[in-house]
């Protein structure tokens, strides 16, 4: 079975233990809830895995996991692909000297940080998160690793709203497991 055809079956599987919950966390959203994915440990598995397929040989030095959702499985898909795992933070968060990056949101502002001396100029970067949306924070993410003097070699996702068009935002490859949604629920 090729590659693609293996990620395309254990995303099927996984698509399948969502759940969905119309009108939250506001009137006109569908929001599908990936966290029954972690309840199950072969789910859970097959989730790295299917990461890990995607990314393949590729050099990575450092999984970015962005706060707080890209905590759950950034970690352990570090630890799949013998890389480290360091986390991007709301301000506040982090310990010592910090790089730090204000970002839009769909309603206001907010900040990510990460610390200045984690990942090594030069190093191979994969930020992770949840759901890609309208950009905001993954591009944020992005601006952080370059700022410690890395590379972002590509930005994973569980998920995407492909009608808000985040990938437009980011400036380096964009992979999602699953099938995003092309437009806003309505009833």
């Amino acid at each position: 079975m090729s590659t693609e055809k293996e990620i395309g079956v254990l995303a099927k599987e996984l698509k399948a233990n969502l759940k969905q919950f119309p009108n939250f966390p506001s009137e006109g959203i569908l929001f599908e809830d990936f966290l029954p994915i972690f309840a199950k440990p072969e789910l859970f598995q097959k989730l790295v895995d299917a990461f890990k397929l995607h990314v393949g040989d590729a050099k990575v030095d450092y999984v970015v996991g962005l706060e707080s959702r890209g905590f759950l499985f950034g970690p352990t898909l570090a630890l799949a692909l013998n890389a480290g795992f360091v986390p991007i933070r709301k301000p506040g968060k982090l310990p010592g000297p910090t790089f730090q990056v204000e970002f839009q949101k769909e309603y206001g502002s907010d900040k990510f940080e990460i610390q200045q001396d984690t990942l090594p100029a030069g190093s191979k970067i994969l930020v992770v998160d949840d759901i890609l949306a309208t950009g905001g924070s993954a591009f944020a993410a992005g601006e952080l690793v370059k700022k410690s003097g890395a590379e972002v070699v590509e930005y994973l996702f569980v998920m995407e709203l492909d009608f808000l068009k985040g990938r437009d935002k980011l400036g380096a490859p964009v992979f999602t497991l699953l099938s995003g949604q092309d437009e806003k629920f309505k009833d």
